[in-house]
């Protein structure tokens, strides 16, 4: 008789003890749905808290306009938000030049997967990502909201950006043979993951035939500096090296590598290309000297 009540108060416990787990759990899942801090964690509603500090100043009223920067390659983040509305009604985004709707709502209608809209329930924020931004990405987005009354729109233009590689120095660089080729590659405004160089149609970066070779690429701000080293020159040194970061329009320099103290072959390849470039004027002078006299006679000829 002692075991049975016994074990009815130990059932009893045990369901209390239950019960208050269950209390505690709602309480707790309620208080993060509320955005309310649990412990040393903070949860939050913002969807897109972590990039709030990189996006641009957004007017909320009606037709207002943005403007948004992104280089090729990167990651471009549209801002909307239609504050005390946009929990209430439906949010749309349009692509303006070709009117394509790339989201309604939290849904995706499009197959360009680099789409996604950030959104959390009960949230004003609508943003648009787009990844892997490409040139043909620019242009203008329209965020759309469907009121009882009528449609709320905001603007976003996107300005897609190609940065520019450059070689520092002449577009032909002479040297002797036995001294030291340096060039150095300036990206302004982006900060590739790596650079890569080239002769000709080799790479040289891993080449590890050419010991004589070194390339350092270092980031300084928002410019990136990339450094190709050849020690001990050679005649076979001597031909195009291409500077190429991804996403970034890349930069050439022509490099000649003459025996010591022959000058005359120097002079004799600088020339080369002069040469060219005065037939190429000359035979574009003469072209127009010729249509000048065509125009000239014709017009001194009697009409019929």
């Amino acid at each position: 008789m002692l075991v049975r009540a016994w074990q009815g108060q130990t059932n009893l416990l045990v369901a209390v003890v239950v019960l208050l787990s269950l209390l505690l759990d709602n309480s707790s899942a309620r208080d993060r749905k509320q955005g309310q801090p649990t412990g040393d964690a903070l949860v939050t509603e913002d969807p897109v808290w972590d990039i709030r500090h990189i996006l641009p100043e957004l007017n909320m009223e009606n037709n207002t306009v943005t403007d948004v920067k992104v280089n090729v390659g990167d990651v471009a983040y549209l801002p909307c938000r239609f504050p005390q509305l946009s929990t209430l009604h439906q949010v749309s985004w349009i692509r303006r030049w070709d009117w394509h709707i790339l989201t309604t709502g939290i849904y995706t209608y499009t197959s360009d997967m680099r789409f996604n809209v950030l959104h959390t329930e009960g949230s004003d924020d609508w943003t648009l990502q787009l990844k892997y931004v490409e040139t043909r990405d620019n242009g203008t987005y329209e965020c759309q909201m469907y009121t009882g009354t009528g449609v709320l729109s905001q603007f976003v233009n996107l300005h897609v950006n190609t940065p520019r590689a450059a070689v520092l120095g002449p577009q032909e660089l002479h040297v002797q043979e036995g001294d030291t080729i340096t060039l150095i590659c300036v990206i302004q405004q982006s900060k590739p993951p790596f650079v890569f160089w080239y002769h000709g149609e080799n790479m040289v970066n891993y080449d590890g035939n050419r010991h004589r070779l070194n390339v350092i690429t270092k980031v300084e701000g928002t410019r990136t500096h990339s450094r190709l080293t050849i020690t001990d020159a050679r005649h076979t040194d001597s031909g195009n090296y291409s500077c190429i970061p991804p996403n970034v329009e890349p930069a050439y320099v022509l490099v000649f590598v003459t025996e010591r103290g022959d000058t005359v072959a120097a002079i004799h390849s600088r020339g080369h290309t002069s040469v060219a470039a005065d037939s190429s004027s000359a035979v574009r002078l003469v072209a127009t000297l010729c249509l000048g006299c065509v125009f000239s006679f014709a017009h001194f000829l009697p009409v019929r």
